[in-house]
């Protein structure tokens, strides 16, 4: 726990924010980046956009393209379910998403170009190498100017669960920036130990009041630091930091304050006994830790959307590779493990946007790195494929209830209305921002504004 006492901060707590893997904003950057954000009054809509990663590359057969009318090694695996909407089927793990599909939109003609895994379209060479929602941030501000709200949020199952195994980062890395310098790069609150003890200050609440007393107190911290009465140190901690603690904001990320139904509706741990996860499959840790946390993390997502969060990614722990190797399991099996989670915790999240009427400021986007093989593997699973992957995408006050683009017969590679990275970026950017008040604005680098307004979004949604 963070404590104010009199004038000083203690160092020993404040470094304990560094858990949290904050980043790079001195103090007078805070400030000077907070005048700058006044100025840009506008440009930034009240929207969030939740970026739900499916690391590993998901099949878009077993997803929203079964193909049961191909032939066997083609054809979904695991069967197909009708939907609310006429003629259109998805995979039978989608139970629940199937009764919603008129709340969202598939796309069945998206591609990401390249069958390698890594972190695309969250971070690729149309984003400049950069995560994408650093972009946003780099316009819209690293923190909201009245909740203080991170504005670029990365979830990962240590947010909800500190004993999940650590993010695997060596496969795409979901924290770079690029050009754009550390100052955008993604609030985690998935430190080792007690996030929320962290996040509470110990002070009296009238000095909260008091910004410049709070200023006060961390300017006399830094001088501190640059007098060597205190080791180097505080110039690491970017904005969010500062922003998260006096804003109040701390209790939205613990979920324990949400009403226990909703808790209840969220969670995906109880779907399937982990223990009982084939330990025959080297990557039976992220499967329990996909089962046990998915739900979770999306119910974080729509409470930091809440209080004014702009982008936020959950990253789900590389559990969409299906090779049937070692690591690997079956797409048969594996969509049991992973398929059946992601269909439970997609559902809550949109059925609970649409009974809270965030309908319209919520954009929520499901996608991986790629897809998988038309044919099936000798051993029952499907390979790396560059030419076509699933892509959901729900709410933003976008056109729902379609499916936009078709495939080929094998479902291999677009066939209509090719849909890319470049596209998909476009309609995260109109979403969130006036693209043409960005486009107009001056001191915007020109990497920014290239990946804001360098392409067309998706236009069957807009």
């Amino acid at each position: 726990m963070l404590h104010l006492t009199d004038n000083s901060l203690s160092r020993r707590n404040f470094l304990s924010v560094g858990s949290l893997a904050l980043g790079g904003l001195a103090l007078p950057e805070f400030l000077r980046a907070q005048d700058a954000l006044q100025k840009l009054g506008g440009v930034a809509k009240d929207k969030t956009v939740v970026f739900l990663f499916m690391h590993g590359g998901p099949s878009q057969t077993e997803t929203f393209d079964p193909k049961m009318g191909a032939p066997s090694g083609i054809r979904s695996m695991t069967g197909e379910i009708p939907t609310r909407l006429p003629g259109i089927t998805f995979g039978s793990t989608f139970e629940k998403l199937a009764k919603l599909n008129d709340k969202f939109s598939i796309v069945r003609s998206f591609t990401t170009g390249s069958g390698a895994h890594d972190s695309k379209p969250i971070v690729s060479k149309y984003s400049k190498n950069a995560q994408i929602g650093g972009h946003y941030a780099r316009v819209a501000g690293s923190s909201h100017p009245e909740t203080g709200m991170p504005r670029n949020i990365w979830l990962h199952p240590q947010a909800v669960d500190p004993k999940a195994t650590d993010p695997i980062m060596k496969l795409g890395k979901f924290d770079v920036t690029g050009p754009l310098g550390p100052a955008f790069a993604p609030f985690q609150p998935s430190g080792k130990g007690d996030f929320r003890a962290d996040m509470k200050l110990s002070v009296d609440p009238s000095r909260l009041g008091d910004r410049r007393s709070l200023l006060g107190s961390l300017d006399q911290f830094r001088r501190e630091v640059e007098s060597g009465k205190a080791t180097s140190g505080l110039d690491k901690f970017q904005s969010q930091a500062f922003e998260t603690l006096t804003g109040g904001i701390g209790d939205a990320f613990d979920i324990t304050k949400e009403d226990s139904k909703i808790l209840a509706r969220y969670d995906t741990s109880s779907l399937m006994d982990v223990g009982k996860i084939s330990k025959r499959w080297n990557n039976r840790p992220r499967y329990q830790n996909h089962v046990n946390n998915l739900g979770k993390l999306m119910l974080m997502a729509r409470r930091l959307a809440e209080r004014g969060a702009g982008f936020i990614t959950v990253t789900t722990d590389f559990v969409w590779d299906m090779h049937a190797d070692k690591n690997n399991a079956t797409m048969t099996e594996g969509m049991g493990y992973v398929g059946t989670p992601f269909d439970h915790a997609v559902s809550a999240f949109i059925e609970d946007v649409e009974a809270r009427g965030l309908r319209d400021k919520i954009l929520l986007v499901c996608c991986g790195e790629m897809g998988r093989t038309p044919q099936v593997n000798n051993k029952g699973g499907r390979n790396h494929w560059a030419g076509s992957a699933p892509l959901l995408l729900y709410g933003g006050g976008l056109k729902m209830g379609q499916v936009v683009g078709s495939s080929t017969k094998d479902g291999g590679e677009p066939a209509s209305d090719r849909v890319t990275i470049p596209n998909l970026y476009a309609t995260l950017m109109e979403t969130l921002l006036d693209t043409g008040a960005v486009r107009a604005m001056a001191g915007i680098p020109n990497e920014v504004n290239d990946v804001i307004n360098g392409a067309s979004p998706i236009r069957q949604l807009m």
